[in-house]
């Protein structure tokens, strides 16, 4: 018996291979989904069933594309109503794969159709279980985003469910089984996320909160709702594209990769209906851009943001790459539902700084010089951070407007003050500091490195308070 876990960082997703005897089962793959046709290829095997564990709502499943290639079946637990052919097992089927048995286990809670998928070795013995979004490690799948799509449920309904699920169906199993979950640390699907990715289910039972013996309903209720951050503004587009299906990525690629000259893409950009999106790095990004290009960079969580900072999933799209990221842009785009990339400007920046076109470019200094321009200069300084972030510890006398509200909140911003951008690390303050260029606010200095360096290396003071968040 193969099992492996293929972890897919930037978007902190967990797929997972299985294969006996020749033939293989695929579990929540992402759209692009060459990589496991690859794997099973390998091996000499088919893929035989895709298992979903429910309907997500951070990624386009690959589900669909899987089995147009393979000819797969596709597996959902019970309640789910998918409207394409798929099995609709019941609680407890068992499937074959080679010598292996899978066995249906319905645990609804982050959803009604939420399933964990027990996986009996070829001695029919329990080895493991794939949780999808029922049990992380360190954690459980949020119950609230039911809001999401039309349903008489509520998140406290799902709360009780998911509940009992975990005492009913997960926690009786055997403390040695491998805990196999959708997700990581990163996603917006939980609250406290292990960056582990794989436990036993025993430790769990001693370390996961929401598995302590002596927790009553009420009690998990309380602690599972509370501290909730608000969910991606694209998880419900996300979530109707795996219900409802979607086009073939093939497709999407056949149509977006596509170089666009110079004199093409200058009249493109008096189009207010396309964004230039630009996916290099931070530091490259802000050396020299195209005015009005929005930066989110490959180099990091990009799906997520994507999803975050772009709010119509219909957003036409001509990127500007590093060479040889054009197709891997476009892909990374289709991950979250983003479909509509039109092209990429052939040759990338250098094809517009060679043409001598106007350039803007974004002011960076380390942590370090920090301390001096603020005395210097009374700039205002500006996180953005999400505000759990902010609350357990930022710099006195800061404003707080988290990136994914920026956009709603541009008019607070003020234009006169010299804003000094930060995040945690980096990677979001430069995707602010390129969306107030838009909106023509660009007094902007950005941190290098960000908080995680400004705590180690500012003598500013610093406070794990909350404070108001005005703007001036």
């Amino acid at each position: 018996m193969k099992i492996e876990q293929i972890y897919t960082g930037c978007i902190a997703h967990a797929a997972y291979y299985l294969e006996s005897e020749g033939e293989a089962a695929i579990f929540d793959p992402l759209r692009d989904v060459q990589p496991y046709i690859d794997r099973a290829d390998a091996d000499g095997a088919k893929i035989k069933f895709v298992f979903e564990t429910h309907f997500h709502a951070d990624f386009v499943s690959g589900h669909l594309d899987l089995v147009k290639k393979t000819g797969a079946k596709i597996v959902f637990g019970p309640t789910a109503q998918p409207g394409y052919d798929a099995i609709v097992a019941e609680d407890n089927q068992v499937f074959e794969i080679g010598k292996i048995k899978v066995q249906v286990l319905h645990t609804p809670g982050h959803t009604m159709e939420s399933s964990t998928y027990l996986v009996y070795d070829e001695k029919g013995e329990k080895h493991a279980i794939i949780t999808g979004d029922t049990l992380f490690i360190g954690d459980v799948g949020r119950p609230d985003l039911v809001q999401l799509v039309k349903s008489e449920i509520t998140e406290e309904i799902l709360a009780r469910h998911l509940f009992q699920s975990l005492r009913t169906k997960i926690m009786p199993l055997p403390d040695n089984l491998i805990v196999y979950p959708n997700h990581g640390a990163g996603s917006a699907c939980g609250k406290n996320m292990s960056k582990e990715t794989t436990d036993t289910l025993g430790n769990q039972k001693k370390t996961n909160y929401a598995l302590r013996a002596d927790m009553t309903e009420d009690e998990f209720v309380k602690e599972l709702l509370t501290g909730l951050a608000t969910p991606p503004q694209y998880f419900p587009n996300n979530v109707l594209m795996n219900i409802q299906g979607y086009e073939n990525l093939d497709n999407v690629l056949d149509r977006a990769n596509k170089p666009i000259k110079l004199e093409e893409f200058k009249g493109l950009l008096n189009d207010k209906e396309i964004l230039v999106l630009d996916t290099r790095d931070a530091q490259t990004f802000s050396e020299g851009f195209i005015p009005n290009s929005l930066n989110i960079g490959l180099k990091g969580p990009f799906a997520v943001w994507v999803g975050e900072m772009i709010k119509d999933i219909k957003q036409k799209i001509v990127l500007i790459t590093e060479k040889g990221s054009e197709e891997e842009s476009m892909i990374r785009l289709s991950r979250v539902g983003y479909d509509n990339t039109i092209g990429y400007l052939e040759g990338g920046f250098d094809t517009w700084k060679s043409a001598n076109l106007p350039v803007e470019k974004i002011k960076r200094i380390e942590a370090k010089e920090l301390d001096a321009l603020k005395e210097k200069s009374k700039a205002v300084l500006f996180d953005v951070r999400k505000i759990n972030e902010y609350n357990a510890e930022h710099l006195e006398n800061s404003i707080n407007l988290p990136l994914n509200q920026l956009e709603d909140r541009v008019s607070e911003v003020s234009k006169q003050d010299l804003l000094i951008v930060y995040c945690a690390g980096g990677y979001r303050s430069m995707i602010a500091a390129s969306l107030l260029y838009k909106y023509g606010i660009k007094n902007i200095v950005d941190v290098v490195g960000g908080f995680n360096v400004i705590r180690n290396e500012s003598l500013l003071p610093k406070t794990k308070f909350v404070c108001p968040s005005s703007m001036l």
